[in-house]
């Protein structure tokens, strides 16, 4: 993080406030460290600034005077000017949303015609050239810090781990559903990360595993 100091002269020589020093500081310094840009949550917590509508009014106050350039249409968007951002980059097919009643499509056999893409990296996909991602929906997953609206990045597999987070097709209700993995004798617990939901549980020949998380992208809430 920056010093009073460092953050005192960099406002002084460009004309910005002490807040947006310190966030252009922690925006160069992030984006050296792991090669992709912090979110506006990432600045927030970073910075110690008190909202994320803090954060955006004085990116948008850098934006404006050319210290950097964002793409409001995707999280983690944030370039500055020379800099190379989000290295190692790599587009995956966004497949859409984790809803009941449908299947997720597996990659890259059954891509759906006119799938999106997003960019990510390739610590996001930890390495894996199959990766794919969906958007969440609903809050069974809020206290792994993943809300309605963010995206996760899978890996297709039909195994995983006790302790996985998992997209799983639930064959009987006819919905796909994201919670962490648990096998339990002759059944399976499907866990939200919500104290206020309780688990899913079912017996193993109801539940196809379809992918696992790799890493999760936060929407700008």
């Amino acid at each position: 993080m920056p010093t009073g100091s460092t953050a005192g002269s960099a406002a002084g020589a460009a004309g910005l406030s002490d807040k947006q020093a310190r966030i252009l500081q922690f925006v160069e310094q992030f984006v050296a460290e792991h090669d992709y840009p912090p979110s506006i949550r990432d600045i927030q917590q970073g910075c110690d600034i008190s909202s994320t509508s803090v954060v955006d009014y004085n990116l948008k106050r850098l934006e404006e005077k050319g210290l950097l350039r964002r793409d409001r249409e995707i999280s983690r968007a944030i370039q500055l000017p020379g800099a190379s951002a989000r290295r190692r980059a790599q587009a995956i097919p966004l497949l859409g949303k984790i809803a009941a009643g449908q299947p997720i499509p597996t990659p890259p056999e059954t891509l759906p015609p006119g799938y999106d893409e997003i960019e990510v990296t390739e610590e996001q996909t930890r390495g894996r050239s199959n990766a794919y991602a969906l958007r969440v929906e609903g809050t069974s997953m809020i206290d792994a810090l993943i809300n309605d609206g963010d995206i996760v990045v899978l890996e297709p597999t039909h195994s995983c781990d006790d302790g996985d987070m998992v997209a799983v097709w639930l064959k009987a209700e006819n919905e796909t559903t994201l919670k962490k993995f648990f096998h339990e004798g002759s059944r399976i617990r499907l866990q939200p990360m919500n104290a206020t939901m309780s688990p899913i549980y079912t017996t193993p020949d109801n539940v196809e595993v379809q992918g696992r998380v790799l890493s999760s992208i936060r929407s700008e809430w």
